[in-house]
């Protein structure tokens, strides 16, 4: 295992070269893992493993949309894809990858087939770190393990596909094989991680909600709007402030801050666009900086995991979320931006 050191702190790194395929294959070859939830990591793990020689089962609800994506997707019914508590007995290790409040929802279905020598699989810590709101508190002689992927499990896919690797986080929440480290670093690799940096679920877990209300998803959103609003307000058309606000950030300079980081992309901007991003920086922190203590105060307390378990478990959040998705996309900015793709030219 490799050790990588950032400001005195010292982490453990596992890379493909140290742990390539061809070893996670042997760890895991007379394991069957069933993938339970086929919905947003679901395909992604599901596929590579797949293709990566390993053998994977998918467990889903008959008649719903996903067990037609994962017909569509290749599995077959009764012999790759079951319902899921026939996926639960056949399997060694369950990847449990449905949404946290399916997972809380479905506990008391695969619990009876967490049986002693398997492993249990997340990639989010939500469900074990607030076991006392979600109820999932695993037998004791299994292993609990997780690998995070940092990422969609679209993203998980496309950049397997293209011979790259997204990286994962890992965690062992339970080691009751003695194989719980060799099972999670096989399975992070397998599902094709760049590589693999050591965490546990409750750091995962607060990070990731962090995350994503902040600067992956809810911070950046806002900024956006924000931003978008103001020059609409001076008397920017739509198409300007798009293109100032998003477009060049995403199409042009992220790429370049993810190749070689935001000091080599200050560098080669104009020297006006330096003085400024240099001035302006840690404004925009000083301004966010209560703002994100607040956030992370509120996952901490576990506010947040509150939040989302009523929200999520009500029968008609599909039908709630999608009118606040529809708020998103038929805003301005954001129709500003449906037109400006349109004008992308063809790759």
């Amino acid at each position: 295992m490799a050790k990588i050191n950032f400001g005195g702190v010292e982490e453990n790194v596992v890379i493909r070269e140290e742990f390539p395929i061809e070893k996670a294959r042997e760890v895991l070859k007379d394991e069957v893992i069933a993938i339970l939830g086929y919905g947003v990591q679901g395909p992604g793990q599901a596929l590579n493993l797949k293709d990566n020689g390993f053998e994977v089962i998918i467990g889903q609800r008959k008649d719903s949309k996903s067990w037609d994506k994962a017909v569509e997707d290749g599995f077959v019914p009764g012999e790759t894809l079951f319902p899921i508590e026939e996926a639960c007995d056949k399997a060694t290790v369950i990847q449990y990858l449905l949404s946290d409040a399916g997972q809380i929802a479905a506990w008391e279905t695969i619990k009876p087939y967490l049986t002693k020598g398997k492993a249990l699989y997340f990639s989010h810590g939500f469900g074990i770190t607030y076991k006392d709101r979600s109820g999932i508190i695993p037998p004791d002689d299994i292993d609990v393990i997780l690998v995070a992927p940092k990422g969609s499990g679209t993203s998980l896919r496309r950049m397997f596909l293209e011979g790259r690797g997204l990286n994962s986080s890992y965690a062992i929440h339970q080691d009751a094989t003695g194989r719980a480290w060799e099972r999670v670093i096989a399975l992070g690799i397998g599902i094709g991680s760049g590589y693999l940096f050591e965490t546990d679920f409750k750091s995962e877990v607060y990070s990731d909600l962090t995350g994503e209300r902040g600067t992956l998803m809810g911070a950046i959103q806002g900024i956006f709007a924000a931003q978008y609003d103001v020059l609409r307000s001076k008397g920017h058309s739509p198409s300007e402030a798009f293109n100032e606000t998003v477009e060049e950030l995403t199409q042009s300079l992220m790429p370049l801050v993810a190749e070689n980081g935001m000091d080599w992309m200050y560098a080669n901007c104009s020297t006006t666009a330096q003085r400024g991003a240099l001035d302006w920086w840690k404004k925009f922190r000083d301004a966010t900086k209560p703002v994100f203590n607040e956030l992370y105060e509120s996952v901490a307390t576990g506010e947040e995991a509150q939040r989302s378990i009523d929200s999520n478990s009500q029968p008609d959040y599909r039908v709630k979320l999608e009118a606040e998705l529809k708020e998103l996309r038929e805003s301005e900015m954001w129709q500003a931006g449906k037109e400006v793709r349109k004008l992308r030219p063809e790759s």
